[in-house]
C-alpha cells in the first residue's frame, strides 16, 4: 500500500496534494439528498438568488470536509489507516460554490505512540482546502490511528 506509516511521519511535514477537483451542482444535490439535508441554502438556486447574501448556492459543507480529508487519503494514508479518531477545529471561512475547484495541502501537527495498541501511533493532521483563487474555503485538525511497521 502507498500510505505512510506512523514512523514516516515527521512534525511540520507538509503535502501537496496533486489531485484536485471541481464541485458540481450534481455533487451538492445528490450529497445534499443522501444526508436528507432539505437545506434550500444548497439545494434551491432561486431561493439562493433571491433570499441570500451569497446569490447562488453554497456546497454542502460536510461534503467540502469529507472530499477535502478524501483527496489527502492517497498520498499518506491508503491501506495504513486504522481509524479515524476524530476531527477538531473544523472551520469553513468562505464559501464554497458549484463550479469552484478545490486543492488540498496537509501538514503533520503531533504524532505520539498508540498506548493501548504496539502496533499503532497517532498521527495529528492539518488538512486546509483552497478553491482555484487560493482562498481558504475549508480547515481541520484530524486525529489518525496509523499502523507502524511490521517489526522485521
Amino acid at each position: 500500500m502507498p500510505g505512510y506509516y506512523f514512523e514516516e511521519f515527521s512534525i511540520g511535514q507538509t503535502f501537496e496534494h496533486p489531485l484536485r477537483r471541481t464541485v458540481t451542482e450534481m455533487d451538492n444535490i445528490l450529497f445534499s439528498s443522501m444526508t436528507l439535508n432539505p437545506q434550500p441554502l444548497h439545494i434551491d438556486r432561486h431561493f439562493c438568488l433571491t433570499e441570500t447574501e451569497w446569490g447562488q448556492p453554497l456546497m454542502n459543507s460536510l461534503f467540502t470536509l469529507g472530499l477535502m480529508i478524501g483527496i489527502s487519503v492517497n498520498d499518506i494514508s491508503v491501506g495504513t489507516t486504522i481509524a479515524n479518531l476524530g476531527m477538531t477545529e473544523v472551520r469553513f471561512p468562505h464559501p464554497l460554490f458549484q463550479g469552484d475547484t478545490i486543492n488540498v495541502r496537509t501538514e503533520v501537527k503531533a504524532s505520539r505512540a498508540s498506548k493501548s495498541r504496539a502496533n499503532a501511533g497517532i498521527v495529528e493532521f492539518e488538512h486546509k482546502a483552497m478553491n482555484q483563487d487560493d482562498v481558504l474555503v475549508a480547515i481541520c485538525r484530524r486525529h489518525v490511528l496509523i499502523r507502524r511497521k511490521a517489526e522485521a
